[in-house]
């Protein structure tokens, strides 16, 4: 799936919410994410799928499943929150093949959560993260 020149929130007041993935959110597809923002998102659910319902992970991208890769190019993620896991993005590959790509890319300023590999971004440490050219605060 690609995400081409889109913004998803913009300022205060105009994020979106969802229980998981503020943004956006999917089970098992790539995502190509290209000079793109995301902004004011918030996921609003509770636990962290941890073996209860509710969800509360990604604040601008929740992308979880099987082997996927998430490529995001270019893309401001800020000012994002969560409830559990990943204020910018919750990227889990549950087998551990997938491949988090952030090239030229800004991620900075989200809120609330645990498990952070990155600053706002939780993923297993043992997941492919290539990261150039991108600030991650």
């Amino acid at each position: 799936m690609y995400v081409v020149s889109s913004t998803f929130g913009g300022a205060d007041g105009l994020g979106n919410a969802g229980s998981n993935g503020g943004g956006i959110s999917s089970i098992g597809v790539s995502w190509s994410i290209i000079n793109s923002a995301f902004t004011h998102n918030r996921a609003v659910g509770e636990g962290g799928n941890d073996g209860t319902p509710g969800g509360g992970s990604g604040g601008a991208i929740y992308n979880d499943g099987g082997t996927m890769t998430l490529s995001v190019c270019g893309t401001r993620i800020e000012d994002n929150q969560v409830n559990a896991y990943g204020s910018g993005i919750f990227f889990v590959s549950n087998n551990h093949d997938g491949t988090l790509r952030v090239e030229d890319s800004l991620i900075r300023n989200n809120h609330g959560g645990e498990w952070n590999v990155l600053p706002g971004i939780s993923m297993h440490e043992d997941t492919v993260q290539i990261t150039t050219g991108s600030i991650i605060e």
